[in-house]
């Protein structure tokens, strides 16, 4: 069997882009390609302050903005993947903004305030109190 020469042989080096749907499943941001696809063209992530298609290029240095309900991250591209990583190595391949740190803190606050003052029902509710809430819903 012949073997290769040594130019033919190539490390794979670190690509310059990857497709901002894949990066998102790849850094966890979202569960599956396809979540990450429908919040792009949902206009929930900007890349470079611009609305970007799925199959946008991204290179390290980007600046995106990803709305994860309740939450804003705005993130600094640092790395790429190809597979799905752990939690902990994904989060190598972004860097936060202390100001988008700052603000999930705030609004973390304000949700935990906001419930604390939302008062529980005294049972769950039944079939007919389902179809009320329903007909409200509606407008009905």
């Amino acid at each position: 069997m012949p073997s290769h020469p040594p130019s033919a042989r190539r490390e794979s080096a670190e690509p310059a882009t990857q497709r901002l749907d894949s990066w998102l499943w790849a850094t966890r941001f979202f569960k599956t390609r396809q979540l990450a696809v429908t919040a792009i063209k949902g206009g929930k992530i900007t890349v470079n302050g611009v609305r970007a298609k799925p199959a946008k290029a991204i290179r390290i240095g980007d600046k995106l903005s990803v709305q994860s309900d309740p939450y804003r991250y705005c993130i600094v591209v640092d790395g790429f993947s190809t597979r799905r990583l752990a939690a902990n190595d994904a989060q190598r391949l972004y860097a936060e903004t202390d100001d988008s740190r700052q603000q999930r803190k705030q609004r973390a606050e304000q949700l935990r305030a906001d419930a604390a003052l939302r008062v529980a029902p005294a049972r769950r509710p039944d079939k007919r109190d389902r179809r009320l809430l329903t007909r409200v819903r509606r407008g009905e």
